[in-house]
């Protein structure tokens, strides 16, 4: 399994370098780091005295993966999880903050485990994360794989300005449909037919 360096180093990967989408509430962007994270963390890359645009640019790898690290594995206990669990959940904390956790908080609920859906990983939470990975850890990767994939679908049903993200130009996956199943078995991947009926309704 790789260690949580090459996780992060993977996820700066399929982040990418810098954009600044208006149709993405992050802002600008650069290696998967927005400008509010620079904000928030106080990180004055180009040491001018404000933390803008020209910081977020200035966000190198090594930068994106140590904030990766200490933001969005360490403090949110991802670290606690199930080994099979943790670079899926990583990668979505990333993504999408605490939402990462809502999804997998939910999941188990459906799974039979009184687990209040909050965002915060507790002795609840990692307690049903791992009495539900005990059979098969990598059933409950796929499970909650799916589950992130339905997330992303219900965000773009739900947002015209989201489907570029779920759809490429093409008709194809879009990003967070292929980053999703990055983490699923490859029996769970949706077929192009499969994919292309479930984002029919879209136009």
């Amino acid at each position: 399994m790789l260690d949580v360096r090459q996780i992060a180093e993977e996820i700066v990967g399929r982040e990418g370098g810098f954009v600044h989408d208006p149709d993405d509430p992050g802002g600008a962007t650069n290696r998967g780091v927005t400008i509010h994270t620079l904000r928030r963390l106080r990180l004055d890359l180009t040491g001018d005295g404000v933390v803008d645009i020209a910081d977020v640019r200035a966000v190198s790898p090594t930068v994106a993966a140590d904030i990766f690290i200490t933001q969005y594995y360490q403090r949110p206990r991802i670290g606690e999880l199930p080994p099979a669990l943790q670079p899926s959940v990583f990668d979505m904390y990333v993504n999408a903050g605490a939402n990462a956790v809502k999804i997998l908080q939910r999941l188990l609920g459906e799974m039979g485990f009184a687990v209040g859906v909050d965002g915060l990983l507790g002795p609840e939470s990692l307690g049903a994360a791992a009495a539900a990975a005990r059979p098969d850890p990598v059933a409950l990767r796929d499970a909650y794989g799916v589950a992130r994939r339905n997330y992303y679908f219900r965000l773009a049903d739900a947002r015209v300005a989201s489907r570029k993200y779920a759809r490429s130009r093409s008709g194809g996956k879009g990003g967070w449909i292929r980053r999703a199943e990055a983490f699923v078995s490859p029996r769970y991947h949706l077929s192009d037919q499969a994919f292309r009926a479930r984002v029919a309704a879209w136009g």
